[in-house]
């Protein structure tokens, strides 16, 4: 790993449709082109500096875990080999291997299907102004860390770039996908987490939460987007792990510390990071990379 950065993609015969906080997204026709780049967000604002190789980690972390969850619900993955996209893309290829994923096209769902086993982050400051996530209520006294009894299903909105995602409880859920499909994307979301965390236990990281995202092919429940990164999860390492307060992390709960650190207001323009920062940052993505993936 570690060629020059990726901060963006420019692909002029192909059809962008999205650019993202960190994914270039481009119209093939029958499928999706989905480029990970090396952009980084915290408090959902781009970074003005990438994190090297990121993209990579997180698009073999995603192939990775699509895998194993195949015998849970099915997912928009096609390959991940340069060779198998159309030939329109062949030219790319230095651009395109190792962080890039040819998938099907589907219909995303307008939220954010949160799995938490730990008591952490947004969920962390809801229980202390209100006792409870999404509605769900959590025995008193518990502390910052604290593993859950059970895993809980906290889904969010699913907010345009630069805006927050809200938490909602289950009955708006309910409203905003159906009551059947609720459920059953539910179901599906905590046996993923299970089962992501049975793995990652075995290579010495805790899951604290995760972030999984859904959509419609043909009417078909498909599993999208990424999977059990450390954009889209707290990973800690199992052997530092202490509740009561924050923990050490292999994601990017590192950079939000630092901008916490210097009293930046989470609005853009985001400052520039340190590169000590990026290096570590980097180190964090890689070592979750190498625990899981070997």
């Amino acid at each position: 790993m570690q060629d020059k950065p990726l901060m963006e993609t420019s692909f002029s015969d192909l059809k962008l449709v999205n650019r993202g906080k960190v994914r270039d997204i481009y119209d093939l026709g029958e499928h999706l082109l989905i480029v990970a780049t090396d952009r980084i967000s915290a408090f959902d604002v781009v970074m003005p500096n990438p994190i090297p190789d990121k993209g990579r980690i997180l698009t073999q972390l995603s192939k990775f875990w699509f895998r194993q969850m195949e015998s849970i619900v099915a997912h928009h993955l096609v390959s991940t080999e340069v060779d198998d996209y159309p030939k329109s893309c062949h030219k790319y290829r230095q651009y395109l291997e190792e962080r890039s994923m040819l998938v099907r096209k589907a219909k995303p769902l307008p939220v954010e299907c949160i799995v938490r086993g730990y008591l952490s982050g947004s969920g962390w400051q809801d229980y202390k102004r209100e006792g409870k996530i999404c509605g769900i209520r959590l025995p008193k006294g518990m502390v910052e860390s604290a593993k859950l009894d059970q895993p809980i299903f906290t889904p969010s909105t699913k907010a345009e770039k630069g805006i927050h995602d809200e938490n909602i409880d289950y009955e708006t859920f309910q409203k905003i996908v159906g009551e059947k499909l609720a459920a059953h994307i539910c179901n599906i979301s905590l046996m993923i987490y299970r089962k992501a965390l049975d793995i990652a236990d075995n290579n010495g990281i805790i899951i604290a939460d995760t972030k999984l995202e859904f959509g419609l092919c043909d009417g078909q429940l498909l599993l999208i987007d990424e999977l059990l990164t450390p954009d889209s999860s707290r990973f800690w390492p199992k052997d530092h792990y202490k509740p009561g307060g924050p923990q050490k992390s292999f994601d990017k709960q590192f950079l939000r510390d630092y901008l916490i650190s210097i009293d930046w207001n989470r609005k853009p323009p985001a400052p520039e990071i340190p590169q000590e920062i990026i290096n570590k940052t980097r180190d964090r993505y890689l070592e979750a990379l190498k625990r899981l993936v070997s």
